[in-house]
């Protein structure tokens, strides 16, 4: 009996028992709360949580004005400030009323600006001290202060948590030491570089919230509602026991959705990125075209709803299509991973996947790269394209050229394939087997895994069309396809380029439907 006292009185001390339980919750704002945040600016409001004594009135201003009140239920309080235009530094104050008298909290430095969400596994989770010219980035961060970082600590749980478990970095002014605190640590390069980037476009601040996690499939990320959409029912992690040496983070369904994604849903952000599917390409590679749209499609959702309609129900999604692992490979995992990441239509936004952006990396390989040719460290160049997408999509710039070129028609005449890209092209490398034609003794579909795939070499250019030769195929011509390999050119030499070579065309399969009429092979 004295053992229990003495646990229950420890429990409250700490906080960690929750008031339905028949103990009062210290006042306290939700973990990802702290001094030098960022919140995000208008047109939509920023919603600030937390826990309080039950029945007490909790009011929260900033500076003082446009006070909102809001009674504590079941231990939580929760107000929707109204929309505050970019900038600061402000102090956002928060006052508990209870029986036991007023109590206040100051949360200092406090900006309004855009908050970015950037998700992934291990490519997301590089540091700007693994990056090319690491020295260099480092020693940029502290120019820009109003560049924000959190990182929500890794953690996995059963059940779908109101609040983080753990912090591993609270919000921060940027640093050498803050964004180079270590390999796979914190904090992400791609984020803090797109977040730099955007800051240098937009000049107020941006505020980036870390959720990733090394070696985890998108099933990890994904609510089990996503699961089941997409014929998932039940958690198959005893199969992979085989893969199970080469990844770092847990690998069972929802884990890091109840974890790292579900706490966070309160918060209003602008945005999300996304840089994952390298773990995929060894488990559910062929159901990706659907569990990857229907995790963005829930992630708008439940935002949307968590934050009472301020982040919107359909906010900017942007995500990188996959590098390269092993040169010279004959697998076709990487391909198909990259073509199931666009919901086999090739390219982003599309009609499945509105309102996404997609950087495309195929070209941006590094064998020399010391965490593995998986991990490259050109993250700059990611970035860039990135904040491409997020200008054209997110912030709605015109005139902006966010995707590399795109067949929007192929004809066969003869043994001459043609064809015409959506943009004015430049190619320069003629790899002679980047292009490929796929041979069947009969004119149907090709399955973009079968043998018989045979290269289609360039033999002129003109404009925004390309013309190939088919004549090692001397079957029917029953499928085309390009850059369909693992590792299919060097670094930045691909062969298709926009015409200012600054983005690269995307992997992309085609096949006939009828005389002249060709189209995306499913």
């Amino acid at each position: 009996m004295e053992s229990l006292v003495v646990l229950g009185v420890l429990a409250i001390i700490c906080g960690l028992i929750h008031p339905a339980n028949g103990f009062e919750e210290r006042f306290r704002f939700a973990s990802y709360y702290g001094d030098h945040m960022v919140l995000q600016a208008g047109p939509g409001s920023a919603v600030i949580w937390g826990y309080g004594a039950e029945g007490a009135t909790v009011t929260v201003s900033v500076e003082g004005k446009d006070k909102h009140t809001a009674k504590v239920l079941d231990g939580i309080w929760s107000v929707t400030l109204d929309p505050v235009k970019p900038g600061g530094p402000f102090t956002l104050t928060a006052e508990h009323l209870s029986q036991d008298g007023l109590t206040s909290l100051n949360l200092t430095d406090v900006l309004f600006g855009d908050v970015w969400l950037c998700g992934g596994q291990s490519n997301m989770e590089m540091t700007l001290s693994q990056v090319m010219n690491a020295s260099e980035e480092l020693a940029e961060a502290s120019k820009f202060p109003d560049v924000r970082v959190f990182s929500a600590a890794l953690e996995q749980s059963s059940t779908e948590l109101r609040d983080l478990a753990k912090v591993a970095l609270p919000w921060s002014i940027p640093s050498a030491k803050v964004l180079g605190a270590g390999n796979f640590t914190q904090f992400s390069a791609v984020c803090w570089l797109f977040g730099r980037y955007l800051y240098e476009r937009l000049q107020y601040p941006v505020g980036l919230v870390e959720s990733c996690w090394g070696g985890t499939p998108v099933e990890a990320w994904s609510s089990h509602r996503v699961l089941h959409r997409c014929g998932l029912v039940e958690d198959t992690i005893g199969s992979r026991f085989e893969y199970v040496d080469r990844v770092m983070g847990p690998r069972f369904n929802s884990v890091l959705w109840n974890a790292m994604i579900h706490p966070l849903l309160n918060m209003t952000i602008k945005g999300a990125i996304w840089y994952q599917g390298e773990d995929n390409t060894n488990y559910n590679l062929d159901l990706y075209n659907c569990t990857f749209p229907a995790m963005i499609d829930d992630w708008r959702l439940s935002f949307h709803q968590g934050s009472a309609g301020q982040t919107s129900a359909v906010f900017p999604f942007g995500f990188v299509q996959i590098c390269t692992d092993n040169q010279g490979s004959p697998s076709d995992a990487f391909p198909r991973l990259r073509w199931h990441q666009t919901a086999d239509f090739g390219f982003a936004p599309n009609p499945r996947m509105k309102d996404t952006f997609m950087a495309v990396s195929v070209d941006l390989v590094d064998p020399g790269s010391p965490w593995g040719s998986i991990h490259p460290r050109y993250k700059q160049d990611v970035a860039r394209r990135l904040i491409l997408g997020a200008r054209a999509v997110a912030y709605g710039e015109k005139g902006i050229s966010f995707q590399g070129p795109f067949p929007t028609k192929v004809e066969l005449k003869g043994n001459i394939m043609i064809i015409t890209y959506s943009q004015k092209i430049t190619v320069t490398h003629f790899n002679k087997d980047v292009f490929e034609v796929c041979c069947s003794k009969k004119k149907t579909a090709c399955d973009v895994s079968s043998s018989g795939w045979a290269p289609a070499p360039v033999f002129n250019v003109y404009s925004n069309i390309i013309f190939l030769t088919t004549e090692n195929c001397p079957d029917e011509v029953s499928g085309l396809r390009y850059a369909w390999k693992d590792w299919p050119c060097d670094w930045k030499a691909c062969p298709v380029y926009s015409a200012d070579r600054v983005l690269p065309a995307p992997p992309f399969v085609v096949g006939p439907q009828g005389s002249g009429r060709w189209t995306i092979l499913e």
